[in-house]
């Protein structure tokens, strides 16, 4: 099924949860001050497109294309990116609330997450490796059989990661924040 191909476009102070968005293929496009909430998104392709000041929260995903995407500012508590298709998922975040998201077993090489709230998010089974996350909040993420190789976690806090069950090597951690790899250990720092 070929869907219609949406270019150059913006659009702004839209509710998609009272008039859904159009199935199509939406490239280089702008989409700001949007509400997505709670809506389904299924089989829509994103690609090379902004989303500025967006709600995603609990938005359904299944199939979609995000690639070459820009979330700036925008809230996506309880996204279920572990439903979009894998084929090409690139994705940055700025600014964006991305508590209870899942990326279970995602491939997300070289993402960047800039001063984010990632709060219970789950990164289990993904591949983070060469992301960045730069002045993020990962309280209570979890990082189980994640691979974290060269990833930099240098200004990220209130994380817990487990050396023994995740691949760390050449990731880059601030002495202040280090108990986060030392939790499992039950040992005391003083």
């Amino acid at each position: 099924m070929n869907l219609p191909l949406i270019t150059d476009k913006t659009f702004n102070n839209i509710d998609y949860t009272i008039n859904n968005l159009s199935k199509g293929e939406y490239d280089n496009c702008t989409f700001s001050n949007c509400n997505f909430s709670n809506t389904f998104l299924s089989g829509i392709s994103f690609l090379e497109c902004e989303f500025t000041d967006c709600n995603f929260s609990s938005v359904k995903l299944g199939e979609t294309t995000f690639k070459d995407i820009i979330f700036k500012d925008c809230k996506l508590v309880g996204t279920p990116f572990n439903e979009c298709n894998t084929f090409l998922l690139a994705m940055t975040f700025n600014n964006c609330q991305l508590n209870l998201a899942s990326f279970y077993n995602l491939k997300l090489n070289n993402t960047k997450f800039n001063n984010c709230k990632l709060e219970h998010t789950d990164f289990t089974n993904s591949n983070l490796k060469q992301s960045t996350f730069l002045k993020c909040d990962l309280n209570n993420a979890v990082f189980d059989n994640t691979n974290l190789e060269k990833t930099d976690f240098r200004t990220a806090y209130n994380y817990s990661i487990s050396p023994s069950n995740n691949k760390i090597k050449g990731a880059k951690f601030s002495k202040n924040e280090i108990f986060g790899l030392l939790k499992d250990y039950n040992i005391i720092i003083e």
